[in-house]
């Protein structure tokens, strides 16, 4: 349980409605030797209250929630309980006290049922009423779930249901959520929408953290807002623009991607037919009958829920797995479906692959050297098996510069960037190599609003010079931003490409989850 000190005379601290706390942060600090990750920070919640925590990749908001939720102790500052300091030393006191965390990465077991997933983090239960209860509660809270299916028979969709209630049956006071709607279509993140109202007008506090600003002014009434590690604004979402959030976040004003205006009239530079592959692991997917194609000048979209087929995608177009036959895959003209990565390179295609440290980048080597992985097959920077480190070094420099990466020192290992600045890093190495073809995978994957901006807007402006671009994303918002044409894909299969303009939101949920008569109807009932 958590170290709950005696009631303080200032047992009521108000929230910035003047409604009496739940829970408050006051002057709480984390100090990593030289670096303050969080400084000074105040925060209060009050029962039922939906508030966000915003910042910037970096800017103290996991350093904080792990605060709260007791995987770190602040250096400075206290927490109040209902007005009483206490002390969270561990995730098993903040549970105790009433604190629950759905966390943005699954922690579940793929060969375990739901309920056995759930039972494994309430041991102190017996496994038939935990199985009783998990039905009862995610039917009562509309998060449709079957106690006896294995895990990896799931959707992300259903998987994010199983860590709210799991989080649920510990009868927290107050959750903290992770981006929760990373992985869901439209149609599961409206039903979570619903399933947070109600259960704060059931009294729960919810701690609210997403770089989605449309849906944290539609969710939330209140945000804290962090910029190196210091609160610079507490605000109610709903009464500014997410431009003049994101502005607070990052410290100037995030401009709106420039649209270019293709016409979709170029060479057809990708051309994908009848790709068919096994899937690679256990739980991975088969492409089926995968058809696509990608013009010079043009960006095209692949929307889709995670585990449905984009990483196969992905390695398939990349030469990471050769296709069944040249003709799968035509890159330039040129049947490459059994070509490798760096004959495909040399073709004119550059790949950005969704895990930036591990796939794209080497963690404990630096950005020169990481250059050199993806530029040797057509930069010449190696020869007669000699590497040209300054050369490279060069090339690393002219990123860093051309793309805004923020680094510690001159020639940093990979691993010493922030999430957003790597990702700059990466899609800027190969965008500079002035490739005809671009593949990208989750080009803005959990990153701040002005390192987003900035890596749409190398997409468009890479297309407006004539470059084939493909963005695989689970980001709508992101999609309908910067594409021309976009497809969905689910199970695997692609749909038919269309305008990016002809798609509805509601149209490409159904899409996600496989309805694709539904699909169709919900786009013909759209006035022409």
């Amino acid at each position: 349980m958590a170290d709950v000190a005696p009631a303080s005379p200032a047992a009521s601290v108000p929230t910035a409605d003047g409604t009496p706390a739940l829970v408050s942060l006051r002057g709480v600090s984390k100090r990593y030797g030289d670096l303050l990750a969080n400084d000074g920070v105040d925060l209060a919640l009050a029962p039922g209250e939906i508030h966000a925590l915003l910042g910037e990749n970096g800017a103290g908001k996991s350093t904080l929630v792990k605060i709260l939720y007791g995987v770190i102790e602040p250096t400075a500052g206290e927490i109040l309980w209902e007005g009483r300091p206490v002390s969270i030393p561990s995730p098993v006191a903040a549970r105790g006290l009433g604190i629950g965390m759905v966390f943005q990465h699954f922690s579940l077991f793929e060969e375990m049922t739901v309920a056995e997933n759930v039972a494994v983090a309430l041991p102190e239960r017996a496994f038939d009423a935990v199985r009783t209860e998990l039905a009862e509660i995610s039917r009562g809270w509309g998060l449709a779930l079957e106690p006896d299916r294995a895990v990896w028979t799931l959707s992300a969709g259903e998987r994010q249901r199983i860590e709210i209630v799991r989080c649920l049956m510990q009868k927290p006071r107050l959750i903290v959520l992770d981006e929760p709607t990373s992985v869901l279509t439209p149609q599961e993140s409206e039903r979570l929408f619903e399933t947070l109202t109600r259960l704060s007008e059931a009294g729960t506090a919810i701690l609210y953290i997403s770089h989605k600003l449309e849906e944290v002014r539609r969710l939330c009434r209140a945000a804290t807002i962090l910029r190196g590690g210091k609160v610079v604004a507490t605000l109610d979402p709903r009464a500014s623009s997410a431009r003049e959030i994101a502005a607070l976040m990052v410290g100037s004003e995030v401009g709106e991607v420039r649209a270019h205006l293709s016409k979709g009239t170029g060479e057809e530079v990708l051309r994908v037919e009848g790709l068919s592959l096994p899937p690679e692991a256990l739980h991975g997917k088969p492409l089926v009958d995968v058809a696509l194609s990608v013009r010079a000048g043009e960006v095209v979209g692949i929307a889709g829920v995670a585990g449905n087929g984009q990483s196969e995608l992905f390695a398939a177009l990349s030469g990471e797995r050769l296709a069944s036959y040249a003709g799968d895959v035509v890159v330039a003209g040129t049947g490459a479906g059994r070509l490798g990565i760096d004959a495909r390179r040399r073709l004119g295609a550059a790949f950005v692959p969704e895990e930036r440290l591990g796939h794209a980048a080497a963690p404990s080597h630096g950005l020169s050297d990481n250059t050199v992985l993806s530029h040797h097959a057509t930069s010449g920077l190696v020869k007669a098996g000699f590497v040209a480190f300054a050369e490279a070094a060069r090339i690393a420099r002219s990123v860093v510069g051309h793309f805004d990466v923020r680094t510690p020192s001159d020639d940093p290992a990979a691993r010493k960037l922030s999430g957003g600045n790597l990702q700059k890093f990466v899609v800027g190495r190969e965008i500079l190599r002035g490739p005809k073809l671009l593949v990208v995978d989750q080009p803005t994957w959990g990153v701040d609003a002005g390192a987003a901006r900035l890596i749409r807007q190398a997409l468009v402006d890479l297309a407006a010079k004539g470059a084939a671009v493909l963005v695989i994303s689970q980001d709508l918002d992101e999609l309908f931003e910067i594409a021309d044409r976009m497809a969905v894909i689910s199970d695997g299969r692609l749909s038919p490409l269309r305008p990016a303009s002809a798609w509805t939101r509601e149209a490409i949920g159904l899409e996600m989850i496989g309805a694709h008569d539904e699909a169709g109807a919900a786009l013909a009932r759209e006035p022409a």
